[in-house]
């Protein structure tokens, strides 16, 4: 590490305190979509970006890097995930709301948020050269056997009911594969040109588990029933603030979860926060108290789901590769000021490296502030009777699912789920399991047809790639080792 461009960076960020100003419009910006269902936190770059071209590069990162928040407070406070990335936070924090404990969740998730946004920079501060050429040697069989490794951990999402989980989870990989194919082949379109580019999956999201769940409360007062616990604190937000620091281990394991994940271009950081969370309840000496309201779900999912972004990063700027959605959009404010991601980008640009590190750093301090500031605002939806809360959320719900598609498609497609995810409930299946195999499902098949295609034919090119060997080995252990090792005990103490 040459401390030259690290001392160049720092005074590149600091010698003009105004470009600092654009950071406080950006978080806001990050927290109201985040907020709102269907608005996703790579919409609102997206709409935000022509503003980046009157701007310099760095104010430009800056703002983006800003509007990268959000997407916990309504998994929380309402079982709707903001973005795909909070599915994992939905596990836990909407069990500790109903509970009445929505200040402590929401201070929590913001602690392990902010927590895992400086963890994972300061991990990406020292590695960004060791990352980028890991990622260069992870080719399609590598993340072929990755995303299988976590489609088959959604299985251990339904606990006891493991063939319910493994049901669910085969459900969303089938309706992930309706359209075309890598190859040209149309599946399970029924005739329909709305189904040709696949089922919208965003919108499908939000009807598993936002509408079937308001379905669920229909018969309720208010989402909190109990009157004493439907009070607004700013003492016990900052109190949940402080109470993430009691989960180092789940903190810091998340976070390195998160920035390795999201160092993959394509898996990104729902995938990162659903290991963290699985990893955490198998490692938890109360693993059954997890769905149910357990802190360190959230801490979890949190830690993994913020530092994903670190990993995403440092894929961006060592090699010019978006790993999701929102890096796409920085990939795009690259493009409008003439700047190009790679190893020549690290090597000639290495102080605007550091910059935007270290931007970070102090983007976590204000997201501190102005969430605890705010959050009391948005937070007051469990004083809503459920009477005007449930059309107003439905209503939204289906106005964000129109602004995706563009069309309605969005709003069929969630109306349509929504009935889905409410059998599933009914049923008892895993609606969580269908919505990751949702999402998984179209990436598995990419990276398996690109891992044919390269091989000739031959599936046992999988099998001699050491890294996929590797974590083979990893998703076999993580499947059947706890069941081996508890038959082993039994077999000694008889």
């Amino acid at each position: 590490m040459n401390m030259d461009n690290v001392i160049a960076g720092f005074t590149l960020l600091f010698s003009d305190l105004s470009v600092w100003l654009i950071v406080i419009p950006g978080i806001l910006i990050g927290l109201i979509f985040g907020a709102i269902p269907g608005l996703q936190i790579s919409v609102a770059m997206a709409i935000f970006l022509p503003f980046t071209l009157y701007m310099d590069f760095m104010q430009a990162m800056l703002l983006l890097t800003a509007i990268f928040t959000g997407g916990s407070i309504p998994a929380i406070l309402m079982n709707i995930p903001g973005t795909s990335s909070s599915i994992a936070t939905t596990f836990d924090g909407y069990p500790m709301s109903v509970r009445g404990e929505h200040n402590t969740a929401l201070g929590i998730g913001l602690g392990a948020s902010c927590i895992g946004v400086i963890i994972g920079y300061s991990v990406l501060f020292f590695v960004i050269g060791p990352i980028s050429e890991i990622v260069l040697k992870l080719g399609p069989a590598e993340m072929a056997m990755v995303i299988l490794w976590g489609i088959t951990l959604i299985a251990s999402l339904s606990g006891a009911k493991l063939n319910k989980g493994i049901i669910s989870g085969l459900v969303g990989l089938l309706i992930g594969t309706v359209g075309y194919s890598e190859v040209g082949a149309t599946r399970g379109t029924m005739g329909s040109a709305y189904l040709l580019d696949g089922i919208p999956e965003i919108p499908a999201m939000m009807g598993m588990f936002a509408a079937s769940e308001l379905f669920k409360l229909v018969n309720s007062s208010y989402l909190v029933e109990d009157k004493s616990l439907r009070k607004v604190s700013i003492s016990k937000i900052f109190s949940g603030f402080l109470q993430a620091f009691h989960y180092p281990v789940a903190l810091i394991r998340g976070s390195l979860i998160g920035l390795i994940v999201g160092a993959v271009p394509g898996v990104g950081s729902s995938v990162a926060s659903l290991m963290s969370y699985i990893q955490a309840r198998r490692k938890d000496k109360n693993p059954e108290s997890f769905g149910k309201g357990n802190p360190a779900g959230i801490v979890a999912a949190e830690a993994a789901n913020s530092t994903s972004e670190a990993g995403s990063m440092s894929t961006l700027l060592a090699l010019g590769i978006p790993g999701g959605g929102a890096t796409a959009v920085m990939l795009a404010a690259f493009t409008m000021h003439n700047i190009t991601g790679g190893p020549q980008f690290i090597r000639v640009q290495t102080s605007v490296v550091y910059a935007i590190i270290f931007a970070n750093f102090g983007q976590a301090f204000f997201l501190i502030i102005l969430v605890l500031m705010f959050l009391p605002l948005l937070e007051n939806i469990v004083k809503v009777p459920m009477n005007y809360l449930v059309p107003s959320v439905l209503a939204v719900a289906v106005f964000g699912a129109f602004g995706l598609t563009g069309d309605l498609t969005g709003p069929i497609t969630l109306m349509v789920f929504s009935l889905i995810g409410w059998l599933f409930k009914r049923f008892d299946y895993s609606v969580p399991s269908a919505v990751i195999g949702l999402l998984l499902g179209g990436m598995a098949e990419e990276s398996l047809i690109f891992s044919y295609q390269i091989s000739g034919g031959l599936w046992r090119y999988l099998l001699e790639r050491p890294v996929a060997i590797f974590i083979l080995m990893m998703m076999i252990v993580s499947l059947f080792g706890g069941k081996f090792l508890s038959m082993l005990t039994r077999k000694i103490k008889q």
